[in-house]
Protein backbone atom coordinates (compact mmCIF):
# COMPACT_ATOMS: atom_id res chain seq x y z
CA UNK A 1 0.00 0.00 0.00
CA UNK A 2 1.39 3.53 -0.95
CA UNK A 3 2.13 5.70 1.70
CA UNK A 4 -0.21 8.69 2.15
CA UNK A 5 0.24 12.36 0.33
CA UNK A 6 1.83 14.41 3.37
CA UNK A 7 -0.79 16.83 4.79
CA UNK A 8 1.38 20.26 4.66
CA UNK A 9 -1.51 22.12 5.84
CA UNK A 10 -3.09 20.06 9.05
CA UNK A 11 -5.44 20.91 11.46
CA UNK A 12 -3.79 22.18 14.20
CA UNK A 13 0.26 22.96 14.46
CA UNK A 14 2.38 20.22 16.40
CA UNK A 15 5.97 21.58 16.71
CA UNK A 16 7.82 18.65 18.16
CA UNK A 17 7.68 15.64 20.62
CA UNK A 18 8.12 16.66 23.79
CA UNK A 19 8.18 14.37 26.78
CA UNK A 20 7.21 11.00 28.27
CA UNK A 21 5.53 9.64 31.37
CA UNK A 22 6.99 5.74 32.60
CA UNK A 23 5.63 3.73 35.21
CA UNK A 24 8.53 2.68 36.92
CA UNK A 25 8.65 0.11 40.15
CA UNK A 26 11.46 1.34 42.08
CA UNK A 27 12.41 5.22 41.68
CA UNK A 28 15.69 5.13 43.32
CA UNK A 29 16.99 2.06 40.49
CA UNK A 30 15.69 4.34 38.03
CA UNK A 31 17.47 7.66 39.15
CA UNK A 32 20.80 5.83 39.52
CA UNK A 33 20.08 4.65 35.78
CA UNK A 34 18.75 8.05 34.22
CA UNK A 35 20.32 10.20 36.09
CA UNK A 36 24.36 8.61 37.44
CA UNK A 37 24.06 6.72 34.52
CA UNK A 38 23.08 8.53 31.40
CA UNK A 39 23.15 12.03 32.59
CA UNK A 40 20.00 13.45 32.81
CA UNK A 41 19.17 16.42 34.68
CA UNK A 42 16.77 16.29 37.55
CA UNK A 43 14.10 19.17 37.98
CA UNK A 44 11.67 18.10 40.19
CA UNK A 45 12.18 15.39 42.67
CA UNK A 46 9.04 14.15 45.20
CA UNK A 47 8.64 10.77 47.30
CA UNK A 48 6.82 9.09 43.85
CA UNK A 49 8.11 11.27 40.90
CA UNK A 50 11.04 12.55 39.02
CA UNK A 51 11.32 15.41 36.56
CA UNK A 52 14.01 15.28 34.46
CA UNK A 53 15.92 17.04 31.06
CA UNK A 54 18.36 16.60 28.96
CA UNK A 55 21.74 19.36 28.26
CA UNK A 56 19.81 21.30 25.40
CA UNK A 57 15.99 21.18 26.65
CA UNK A 58 14.92 24.34 28.15
CA UNK A 59 11.28 23.48 28.82
CA UNK A 60 10.97 21.50 32.77
CA UNK A 61 11.35 18.22 31.68
CA UNK A 62 11.24 15.49 29.06
CA UNK A 63 11.03 12.51 30.90
CA UNK A 64 8.52 11.80 34.08
CA UNK A 65 9.21 9.06 36.14
CA UNK A 66 6.44 8.19 38.28
CA UNK A 67 6.47 5.17 40.90
CA UNK A 68 4.04 2.74 40.69
CA UNK A 69 2.54 -0.24 37.48
CA UNK A 70 5.49 -0.78 35.31
CA UNK A 71 3.74 0.98 31.72
CA UNK A 72 3.99 3.68 30.05
CA UNK A 73 1.47 6.79 30.55
CA UNK A 74 1.64 9.04 28.09
CA UNK A 75 3.26 10.75 25.03
CA UNK A 76 3.79 14.22 24.84
CA UNK A 77 3.63 16.76 22.11
CA UNK A 78 4.27 20.77 22.10
CA UNK A 79 1.85 22.92 19.85
CA UNK A 80 2.61 26.12 18.02
CA UNK A 81 0.52 28.15 19.74
CA UNK A 82 -2.26 28.31 22.67
CA UNK A 83 -5.33 27.99 20.09
CA UNK A 84 -4.00 24.66 18.77
CA UNK A 85 -5.08 23.41 21.51
CA UNK A 86 -8.69 24.42 21.18
CA UNK A 87 -8.21 22.83 17.31
CA UNK A 88 -6.92 19.96 18.16
CA UNK A 89 -9.81 19.54 20.77
CA UNK A 90 -12.18 19.93 18.00
CA UNK A 91 -10.39 17.79 15.88
CA UNK A 92 -10.08 14.60 18.29
CA UNK A 93 -13.88 15.36 19.53
CA UNK A 94 -15.23 14.97 15.80
CA UNK A 95 -13.15 11.66 15.44
CA UNK A 96 -15.21 10.34 18.31
CA UNK A 97 -12.05 10.36 20.82
CA UNK A 98 -11.84 10.55 24.16
CA UNK A 99 -10.62 14.36 25.19
CA UNK A 100 -10.04 15.56 28.27
CA UNK A 101 -8.66 19.52 29.43
CA UNK A 102 -6.17 18.05 32.50
CA UNK A 103 -3.90 20.14 35.38
CA UNK A 104 -0.25 18.71 35.03
CA UNK A 105 2.47 19.91 36.55
CA UNK A 106 4.60 22.61 35.02
CA UNK A 107 2.81 22.47 31.70
CA UNK A 108 0.02 25.28 30.75
CA UNK A 109 -3.25 24.04 29.66
CA UNK A 110 -2.86 20.68 28.36
CA UNK A 111 -5.16 18.03 26.16
CA UNK A 112 -5.00 14.86 26.91
CA UNK A 113 -6.72 11.88 24.07
CA UNK A 114 -5.91 8.86 22.34
CA UNK A 115 -4.58 8.15 18.44
CA UNK A 116 -6.37 5.57 16.83
CA UNK A 117 -4.76 2.38 18.53
CA UNK A 118 -5.55 4.06 21.70
CA UNK A 119 -1.55 5.55 22.36
CA UNK A 120 -2.48 7.95 25.41
CA UNK A 121 -1.55 11.26 23.90
CA UNK A 122 -0.99 14.71 25.36
CA UNK A 123 -0.63 18.61 23.90
CA UNK A 124 0.28 21.92 25.40
CA UNK A 125 1.83 25.15 24.36
CA UNK A 126 3.37 26.56 27.73
CA UNK A 127 5.96 24.53 29.70
CA UNK A 128 7.87 26.50 32.66
CA UNK A 129 11.27 27.71 31.21
CA UNK A 130 14.30 27.21 32.87
CA UNK A 131 17.68 28.14 32.64
CA UNK A 132 20.05 27.19 29.58
CA UNK A 133 22.67 24.79 31.18
CA UNK A 134 23.72 23.26 27.11
CA UNK A 135 27.03 25.31 28.34
CA UNK A 136 27.22 24.35 31.85
CA UNK A 137 29.65 21.97 31.02
CA UNK A 138 30.55 20.45 34.76
CA UNK A 139 27.08 19.11 34.63
CA UNK A 140 27.91 17.08 31.48
CA UNK A 141 27.92 12.89 32.47
CA UNK A 142 27.17 9.76 31.17
CA UNK A 143 26.06 9.83 27.82
CA UNK A 144 26.02 13.57 27.70
CA UNK A 145 22.19 13.47 26.55
CA UNK A 146 21.34 16.47 24.38
CA UNK A 147 17.70 16.32 24.09
CA UNK A 148 14.94 13.60 23.30
CA UNK A 149 14.82 12.97 20.00
CA UNK A 150 11.68 10.43 19.30
CA UNK A 151 9.47 7.41 19.74
CA UNK A 152 9.12 4.25 18.25
CA UNK A 153 5.74 2.33 18.85
CA UNK A 154 4.90 -1.38 17.69
CA UNK A 155 1.46 -1.10 16.07
CA UNK A 156 -1.00 -4.36 14.50
CA UNK A 157 -1.39 -2.42 11.44
CA UNK A 158 1.26 0.23 10.46
CA UNK A 159 -0.61 1.93 7.56
CA UNK A 160 -3.51 2.60 9.52
CA UNK A 161 -0.97 4.35 11.84
CA UNK A 162 0.31 5.88 9.26
CA UNK A 163 -2.92 7.20 7.85
CA UNK A 164 -3.96 8.68 10.84
CA UNK A 165 -0.75 10.49 12.12
CA UNK A 166 -0.20 12.15 8.60
CA UNK A 167 -3.71 13.82 9.17
CA UNK A 168 -1.95 15.68 11.77
CA UNK A 169 0.82 16.51 9.39
CA UNK A 170 3.44 13.88 10.21
CA UNK A 171 5.43 13.04 7.08
CA UNK A 172 6.83 9.93 6.00
CA UNK A 173 10.69 9.86 5.72
CA UNK A 174 11.88 6.08 5.49
CA UNK A 175 9.55 2.95 5.10
CA UNK A 176 9.68 -0.70 5.13
CA UNK A 177 7.08 -2.12 2.94
CA UNK A 178 5.95 -6.40 3.02
CA UNK A 179 5.98 -7.20 -0.27
CA UNK A 180 3.94 -9.87 -0.58
CA UNK A 181 0.97 -8.38 1.62
CA UNK A 182 1.20 -4.55 0.39
CA UNK A 183 1.29 -3.36 3.55
CA UNK A 184 3.62 -1.26 5.23
CA UNK A 185 6.15 -3.12 7.93
CA UNK A 186 7.78 0.07 9.64
CA UNK A 187 7.25 3.91 8.83
CA UNK A 188 9.31 6.57 10.40
CA UNK A 189 7.28 10.11 10.15
CA UNK A 190 8.97 13.45 11.43
CA UNK A 191 7.48 17.48 12.43
CA UNK A 192 10.22 18.78 13.28
CA UNK A 193 12.59 18.33 10.68
CA UNK A 194 14.88 15.08 11.57
CA UNK A 195 14.28 11.29 10.34
CA UNK A 196 11.01 11.07 12.85
CA UNK A 197 9.48 12.38 16.24
CA UNK A 198 7.63 8.84 15.97
CA UNK A 199 8.16 6.04 14.20
CA UNK A 200 6.24 2.57 14.02
CA UNK A 201 6.95 -0.97 13.56
CA UNK A 202 4.81 -3.73 12.82
CA UNK A 203 3.75 -6.17 15.84
CA UNK A 204 1.50 -6.83 19.14
CA UNK A 205 0.25 -3.45 19.88
CA UNK A 206 0.45 -1.01 20.72
CA UNK A 207 2.87 -0.67 22.97
CA UNK A 208 6.38 1.41 22.89
CA UNK A 209 9.43 0.05 21.48
CA UNK A 210 11.63 2.68 22.76
CA UNK A 211 12.20 6.34 23.33
CA UNK A 212 15.17 7.99 21.93
CA UNK A 213 17.55 10.67 23.51
CA UNK A 214 20.34 12.79 20.90
CA UNK A 215 23.76 12.61 21.83
CA UNK A 216 26.72 14.77 20.73
CA UNK A 217 29.11 11.78 18.93
CA UNK A 218 29.13 8.28 18.57
CA UNK A 219 31.93 8.51 20.86
CA UNK A 220 29.97 9.29 23.83
CA UNK A 221 27.92 6.15 23.04
CA UNK A 222 31.24 3.91 23.13
CA UNK A 223 31.91 5.84 26.82
CA UNK A 224 28.48 4.98 28.08
CA UNK A 225 28.81 1.28 27.10
CA UNK A 226 32.30 1.13 29.17
CA UNK A 227 30.06 2.92 32.07
CA UNK A 228 27.77 0.13 32.18
CA UNK A 229 30.14 -2.16 31.46
CA UNK A 230 31.76 -1.70 34.53
CA UNK A 231 29.23 -0.43 36.89
CA UNK A 232 26.40 -3.12 37.05
CA UNK A 233 24.86 -2.64 33.92
CA UNK A 234 26.34 -4.91 31.46
CA UNK A 235 23.04 -6.94 30.72
CA UNK A 236 20.97 -3.80 30.12
CA UNK A 237 22.84 -3.91 26.81
CA UNK A 238 20.38 -4.67 24.29
CA UNK A 239 21.88 -4.00 20.79
CA UNK A 240 24.23 -2.52 19.17
CA UNK A 241 26.48 0.04 19.07
CA UNK A 242 25.86 -0.03 15.33
CA UNK A 243 24.68 1.89 12.12
CA UNK A 244 21.14 2.14 10.85
CA UNK A 245 20.46 1.77 7.04
CA UNK A 246 17.10 3.28 7.85
CA UNK A 247 17.91 7.35 9.10
CA UNK A 248 22.02 6.78 9.13
CA UNK A 249 22.16 7.13 12.57
CA UNK A 250 24.86 5.88 15.21
CA UNK A 251 22.92 3.66 17.70
CA UNK A 252 22.78 1.58 21.11
CA UNK A 253 19.29 0.22 22.71
CA UNK A 254 20.07 -0.07 26.49
CA UNK A 255 16.78 -1.13 29.23
CA UNK A 256 16.25 0.35 31.79
CA UNK A 257 15.71 -1.66 35.03
CA UNK A 258 11.90 -1.90 34.39
CA UNK A 259 12.96 -3.25 31.14
CA UNK A 260 11.50 0.37 29.03
CA UNK A 261 14.19 0.46 26.10
CA UNK A 262 16.10 3.51 25.49
CA UNK A 263 17.88 4.50 22.39
CA UNK A 264 20.93 6.72 22.38
CA UNK A 265 21.23 8.30 18.60
CA UNK A 266 23.22 10.61 17.00
CA UNK A 267 23.98 11.95 12.98
CA UNK A 268 20.67 11.20 11.20
CA UNK A 269 19.67 13.87 8.61
CA UNK A 270 17.20 16.82 8.03
CA UNK A 271 14.08 16.67 6.56
CA UNK A 272 12.69 19.90 6.17
CA UNK A 273 11.75 20.35 2.56
CA UNK A 274 8.18 19.64 2.86
CA UNK A 275 8.44 17.61 -0.81
CA UNK A 276 11.28 15.41 0.18
CA UNK A 277 10.88 11.89 -1.45
CA UNK A 278 10.37 9.05 1.72
CA UNK A 279 12.90 6.38 1.33
CA UNK A 280 11.51 3.05 0.27
CA UNK A 281 13.76 -0.24 2.03
CA UNK A 282 13.57 -4.34 1.54
CA UNK A 283 12.41 -6.01 4.35
CA UNK A 284 14.69 -8.16 4.12
CA UNK A 285 17.81 -6.32 3.17
CA UNK A 286 20.23 -6.60 6.17
CA UNK A 287 21.95 -3.33 5.61
CA UNK A 288 18.15 -1.66 6.42
CA UNK A 289 18.86 -2.86 10.49
CA UNK A 290 22.31 -2.66 10.09
CA UNK A 291 24.51 -0.68 7.44
CA UNK A 292 27.29 -3.15 8.41
CA UNK A 293 25.14 -5.95 8.25
CA UNK A 294 24.48 -7.00 11.71
CA UNK A 295 21.34 -8.95 12.61
CA UNK A 296 18.71 -7.28 15.50
CA UNK A 297 18.43 -10.14 18.34
CA UNK A 298 14.67 -11.47 18.43
CA UNK A 299 13.95 -9.73 21.73
CA UNK A 300 14.62 -5.88 19.45
CA UNK A 301 11.27 -7.33 17.71
CA UNK A 302 9.26 -8.73 20.89
CA UNK A 303 9.78 -6.85 23.99
CA UNK A 304 7.69 -3.42 24.59
CA UNK A 305 6.23 -1.25 27.08
CA UNK A 306 2.26 -1.34 27.55
CA UNK A 307 0.82 1.62 27.45
CA UNK A 308 -1.77 2.52 30.78
CA UNK A 309 -5.07 0.59 30.33
CA UNK A 310 -4.75 0.17 26.43
CA UNK A 311 -5.29 -3.49 25.33
CA UNK A 312 -3.23 -4.94 22.47
CA UNK A 313 -4.13 -6.72 19.48
CA UNK A 314 -1.70 -9.17 17.30
CA UNK A 315 -0.60 -7.81 13.64
CA UNK A 316 -1.59 -10.68 10.84
CA UNK A 317 1.24 -9.88 8.31
CA UNK A 318 3.11 -12.82 8.54
CA UNK A 319 6.39 -11.63 6.86
CA UNK A 320 9.77 -11.79 9.30
CA UNK A 321 12.56 -9.30 8.96
CA UNK A 322 16.29 -10.63 9.92
CA UNK A 323 16.58 -11.83 12.90
CA UNK A 324 20.33 -13.42 14.75
CA UNK A 325 20.17 -17.16 15.70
Amino acid sequence: MPIPTPTLYPPFNIIRLSHIELGVSDLAASKAFYVDMLGMQITEETSDALYLRAMEERGHHSVILQKGDVNVRVLGFKVFAEQELDKAHDWFTAKGHKVAWVERPFQGRTLQTHDTFGIPIEFYFQMKRLEPIHQKYTLYNGVKPLRIDHFNCFVPDVDQAVAFWDQMGFRVTEYTEDEESGKLWAAWMHRKGGVHDIAFTNGTGPRLHHLAFWVPTPLNIIDLLDLMATTGYVTNIERGPGRHGISNAFFLYILDPDGHRTEIYCSDYQTVDPDLEAIKWDLQDPQRQTLWGAKAPESWFKHGSLFEDVDVLDSDIKASPIIAP
